[in-house]
């Protein structure tokens, strides 16, 4: 089952079932043009990893990790399915970067990898958005990647049976293929980032972990449209407007 969480003709918040050309709640039944598709979760915060693609880090200059790196998004960062990428103004680069997302589904604290995934609600997409200009100039990467929209995640949350273990994350460019990675290439699996998490921190219902992202990132430009695929869940479309 495809979770969606949407705003009706008449501006309620519901949560329902997404199919390719409809929503549905209760007894009610959407065209997606009636509704606007809403974040799937309300995190409180997106814990994203870096450099956790071999061919990535690679590319990046960087050796592969001991542990999983860590960074935050906060809730400011967080965008929906069709909503736009702002260009940050003064800025010469800001990135995609397609990544699959973990959604968790209890308040969570030190979970072994062994049951990390009864934590797990289900899996959407995320588009690591990044200004390059201000990330390679800091330590913490506020500047970076925690910028207002710089975290679109959807458009639904699927449940963990309905993406195979080696479920492909790709990214799209006004039509043209630029990044393709699958699940079972992660340095670091699911199960193992759960666990280093809450070692350190609580994840909270809503929250999402962002797995890293695969070989191939690069710029926007004004006026882009961008997809973010992932296997068993779908595609998150954003088109890029500058500030």
């Amino acid at each position: 089952m495809h979770r969606v969480r949407f705003r009706d003709p008449a501006g309620a918040v519901r949560i329902g079932k997404w199919n390719d050309e409809s929503v549905h709640f209760g007894r009610r039944s959407y065209a997606l043009d009636e509704v606007d598709i809403l974040p799937p979760s309300a995190p409180t915060k997106i814990v994203c990893i870096g450099l956790n693609y071999t061919a990535h880090a690679e590319e990046s200059g960087e050796e592969i990790p001991d542990r999983p790196p860590l960074f935050l998004k906060g809730p400011n960062a967080v965008a929906g399915h069709g909503d736009t990428i702002p260009l940050l103004a003064g800025k010469d680069r800001i990135d995609y970067e397609a990544e699959l997302g973990v959604v968790i589904g209890e308040q969570c604290r030190n979970v072994s990898r062994e049951r990390a995934m009864d934590v797990v609600e289900g899996f959407t997409c995320v588009n690591d958005v990044s200004n390059r200009d201000d990330q390679f100039d800091e330590r913490n990467w506020i500047r970076g990647k925690a910028f207002d929209g710089a975290a679109p995640i959807g458009p639904v949350v699927a449940g963990p049976e309905e993406v195979p273990a080696d479920a492909s994350v790709r990214a799209r460019v006004n039509g043209e293929l630029r990044q393709e990675g699958t699940r079972d290439d992660l340095i670091f699996s699911v199960p193992e980032l759960i666990e280093e998490i809450t070692t350190y921190l609580t994840l909270e219902p809503g929250d999402v972990i962002a797995t890293g992202t695969p070989a191939g990132v690069g710029p926007l430009s004004e006026g882009d449209t961008v997809e973010i695929e992932v296997e068993g869940v779908g595609t998150l479309m954003n088109t890029v407007v500058a500030e």
